[in-house]
């Protein structure tokens, strides 16, 4: 009776942490019942989903550059992932709405890289300089991100409200320029106060000469980094005070 009596608690215990590992091992063998394990399923799609969508992104690109915006279809994409139209729809609407994508995907990388650059030291000429080189830059780095965006875009009359609407990268992008051009009317150190007269007129400039080294690489230009300083030079000089 003593010995018995001994032994019950030890039994329980036992009987306890079998029970346990029971139920542990229930967990694993359920997914439903699992949630960490439920978590990570989750998360591995959404990585999927993402990674398909940026590879359609990156076909319609080429793909937009190389044969041009109205020629291409959503098939034509489709085929060059391997994939069928059925899917790209999954993602995108329309061809449409695949051109917005790898606009909106240009501009952030574009503004991303402007930000920095202008916000980068007390002159606010000399940023207003590195702003505008790092624009060009950029569209020679990226060439068909550049073509699809401001060349080879097709015009879909879309009107002022398209570029105006709330959260358009685009703007965004331009608003980073027009916000270095008034640190530099601010400062008095231009001879122009309207900044969004000034800020168009740069634009015009950098994405004149972006343009023409793109789509006319076989050109005898002079050495590229000269040609590239002289033209920002000279358009940003002519607003000095």
């Amino acid at each position: 009776m003593v010995r018995k009596s001994i032994l019950q608690p030890y039994n329980k215990i036992m009987i306890d942490r079998h029970s346990l590992m029971n139920y542990i091992n229930s967990v694993k063998l359920d997914n439903s019942v699992n949630p960490l394990r439920t978590m990570g399923v989750k998360a591995r799609r959404e990585r999927e989903k993402e990674q398909l969508r940026q590879e359609i992104i990156d076909a319609a690109r080429e793909l937009f550059a190389k044969e041009g915006y109205e020629k291409v279809t959503m098939r034509n994409i489709a085929d060059k992932i391997e994939y069928s139209p059925t899917t790209i729809y999954l993602y995108f609407k329309d061809k449409t709405e695949l051109l917005f994508a790898i606009c909106d995907e240009t501009f952030a990388k574009l503004t991303k890289k402007m930000k920095t650059l202008l916000a980068d030291g007390d002159n606010p000429v000399e940023c207003l300089r590195k702003g505008c080189r790092a624009y060009v830059d950029f569209g020679l780095k990226h060439p068909n991100h550049y073509k699809i965006t401001f060349i080879n875009h097709p015009d879909l009359h879309l009107g002022k409200e398209h570029y105006l609407r709330e959260g358009s990268t685009g703007m965004e992008c331009y608003g980073s320029m027009g916000v270095a051009v008034q640190r530099c009317i601010d400062a008095n150190l231009l001879n122009e106060t309207d900044a969004e007269a000034v800020s168009q007129s740069l634009w015009a400039m950098i994405h004149g000469v972006t343009a023409l080294l793109i789509t006319k690489p076989d050109f005898p230009w002079v050495k590229k980094d000269r040609l590239i300083d002289m033209t920002i030079n000279a358009g940003i000089n002519g607003f000095l005070a």
